[in-house]
């Protein structure tokens, strides 16, 4: 022991600076460079000179280093905090164990505890029909936090929506034909809709909200995105990789360049992915596959038929969204209104002596605004548009934007004209909506792709047949040339004498 050299211990390890000293330090480095404004090391350190030399303190300044050793002495949570905000500095917060092993973590059986959120996928995508560029897809995953099972996965080129929310949970009961107990979500403005709540209500599902800015508590369905990003989608032509580096872009891997997949196929593919093989894959944290701890898990809680969902056209209809108020006006001759645009049954029900008049529950399909139901005399009624022909697989949003359009015209003169349907629909049809609906258009005919490849069940003799298929705003060739300019403007030069 007397031969170690102590090197640590060796010479006077003691602060040269009195208490007070490092008092006004301390100060200075909390009012001026633990601050928002995030002002350099250099910049305080000139700071704490000018203010050394007013309190006229016997020692003298500490050095530049010496300075900056104080600073990181105080690194910390609540630096981070203070210069960066609570976001930045939530990954040196305290992380919280377990109070006791036995304590379940993600639940004790499957679909007791389910996540959903929404990601945008790493991958340029484009139309089936032009192969024109359509962007990046959205991706609402529902994922089995006892098992890591995906148990839903919808794409869309929308922003995350309540339809998003309403199609992976429709995926969910196909199935499986059952519904989770809690669902997990975040703070995002799709999951405080009235139609998601009215939904979640209806099959008596709990809804938790993680709090703002900790993705902690969400931390298997956002672990889940990154490994589909590497193991799935990294591994396509057109990932967004070389985004991240903007400045090392150029037209050789530019990712919109190299895109080839569509938004069908992509689906496909990634389903067969996220069915088949991530969900036989052995999880380390499981020990197993998620197929095989969900299996194990129904069968030592039981199959609980008594929470099981029959996925028919009534459990379609109710996961069909509905109008603020939530019931319509049948009028007579008329129908009822539902956003702006009239529907009349097709069984003429809305004739009944009873029914004309009153208010009935009315709901309508986001992605084809041409029909809609009603609740009459017990059961839903299929309605279609006084304007069906135009409005047939037209989206919500398409016939939004088409409507604010045409009030955005409007204005320009200065005419105050409520909007009709009629006017709304021969809109549709004109030459001038082509370009305003054009890619708003392919997004929905991408996304129409999926839904045709979604399973289908089998065909009963109540189910309302489906309205053919849609015809696109435009043609290949009027696309080739909806870019190119009608006139070619040349901006004159300034004379000299102008310039002075």
């Amino acid at each position: 022991m007397g031969l170690l050299p102590h090197q640590s211990a060796k010479g006077n390890r003691k602060s040269r600076l009195p208490p007070e000293s490092w008092e006004f330090i301390d100060h200075i480095i909390e009012q001026y460079y633990e601050t928002l404004k995030q002002q350099g090391k250099l910049a305080v350190y000139g700071i704490l000179l000018r203010e050394w030399e007013k309190t006229e303190l016997a020692h003298p300044c500490p050095c530049y280093r010496t300075f900056c050793l104080r600073i990181q002495q105080r690194a910390g949570y609540e630096q981070t905090r203070r210069r960066q905000g609570k976001r930045a500095a939530y990954p040196q917060t305290e992380v919280y164990h377990e109070l006791k092993l036995t304590t379940p973590r993600h639940g004790d059986r499957p679909f007791e505890i389910c996540h959903i959120d929404h990601t945008e996928l790493d991958i340029e995508l484009v139309c089936t029909r032009t192969g024109r560029s359509l962007g990046r897809p959205w991706a609402t995953v529902l994922m089995d936090a006892f098992s890591r099972r995906i148990l839903a996965i919808y794409l869309s080129f929308d922003s995350p929506s309540y339809r998003s929310c309403m199609m992976v949970l429709r995926l969910c009961v196909q199935r499986f034909g059952q519904f989770p107990e809690t669902l997990v979500v975040d703070n995002g403005a799709e999951f405080g809709s009235i139609y998601f709540e009215t939904l979640l209500a209806a099959f008596e599902c709990t809804k938790k909200q993680r709090p703002p800015a900790s993705p902690r508590f969400g931390s298997l369905i956002e672990r889940l995105f990154g490994t589909t990003n590497t193991e799935f989608f990294y591994n396509l032509r057109g990932n967004t990789q070389a985004s991240k580096l903007v400045r090392q872009i150029t037209k050789s891997n530019d990712p919109k360049r190299l895109a080839v997949w569509t938004l069908a196929e992509l689906y496909e593919q990634f389903c067969c992915y996220g069915y088949e093989v991530y969900d036989q894959k052995e999880h380390p944290a499981l020990g197993q596959s998620p197929r095989e701890a969900f299996l194990g898990g129904i069968a030592q809680s039981g199959n609980r038929s008594q929470r099981h969902i029959v996925y028919d056209e009534n459990f379609r209809i109710f996961t069909l969204p509905s109008t603020p108020k939530g019931k319509a006006k049948v009028q007579l001759g008329e129908g009822v209104t539902i956003n702006c645009l009239r529907y009349w049954s097709v069984d003429d029900s809305f004739r009944q002596p009873s029914v004309e008049g009153s208010q009935v529950p009315v709901r309508y399909d986001p992605f084809d605004m041409g029909i809609a139901y009603a609740y009459v005399n017990g059961q839903w009624v299929r309605c279609i548009s006084e304007h069906y022909a135009s409005l047939q697989g037209r989206s919500e949003k398409e016939v939004r934007y088409a409507s604010l359009e045409l009030r955005r015209q409007k204005q320009q003169y200065a005419k105050h004209v409520s909007l009709r349907t009629k006017e709304i629909a021969v809109y549709l049809e004109s030459t001038e909506a082509q370009e305003t609906l054009q890619l708003q258009r392919l997004h929905d005919l991408a996304v129409s792709d999926i839904h045709k490849a979604l399973p289908q069940d089998d065909g009963s003799s109540h189910r309302i047949a489906p309205p053919p298929p849609c015809t696109p705003l435009v043609s290949a060739h009027q696309l080739e040339n909806i870019d190119s300019p009608k006139e070619s403007h040349v901006i004159q030069s300034y004379k000299e004498k102008e310039l002075w």
